[in-house]
């Protein structure tokens, strides 16, 4: 439990809060193998070096399937060949060079719900410029950007299984060094 509540309590800043403004902007999907386009169930299946870009969001995969609802919503599945990740990258609203990054064999994002999970070997970063701020690994991540919370978990299948490894969360100091020297010094006591 003090697990879950570390990582949530690490993963509420990275809500932040993935650029709105992609919500509204045309998705390509970029491949060089080969595709299954169903336009009754309105699904699409590519292989072969996936790039899917939508705004300043960019997913990388051996295989995507993507699927859209009558109402619009999406559904992508990525998944990366044995040995291999499948990637996402996303500008974050907030600032000038705020990005969200993340890597795992799978990844599924359901835009309706607004939930993505991560499968075996997870990884989420947020990024400032070229500095990583905090990162968090583990078997299974999944974030809901409407609540802002996360659930880490020890096991690809989203279950935590007494014994099935660790997860790790790493916090970078927001303090400058001169911030910490000055209330480290004698001088800036009181």
């Amino acid at each position: 439990m003090k697990k879950i509540l570390a990582a949530v309590i690490f993963l509420l800043p990275l809500a932040a809060m993935a650029e709105k403004a992609d919500a509204l902007k045309p998705v390509a999907i970029d491949y060089n193998g080969e595709a299954h386009v169903d336009q009754v169930t309105q699904s699409y299946i590519v292989t072969g070096d996936v790039v899917i870009t939508r705004g300043t969001m960019k997913l990388h995969s051996d295989r995507a399937e993507v699927k859209e609802s009558p109402e619009g919503y999406k559904t992508v599945i990525l998944t990366a060949s044995q040995g291999k990740v499948a990637t996402f990258r996303q500008k974050r609203d907030g600032g000038p060079d705020l990005w969200s990054d993340g890597q795992a064999q799978r990844i599924e994002y359901d835009e309706r719900a607004d939930v993505v999970k991560l499968f075996s070997n997870a990884i989420v970063r947020q990024i400032e410029g070229s500095r990583v701020s905090n990162e968090v690994r583990g078997a299974f991540i999944s974030y809901n950007n409407r609540t802002e919370v996360a659930d880490v978990r020890n096991d690809s299948s989203g279950e935590n299984k007494p014994g099935n490894g660790r997860s790790t969360i790493i916090l970078q100091p927001r303090r400058t060094p001169a911030a910490a020297a000055a209330s480290a010094s004698p001088a800036g006591k009181q």
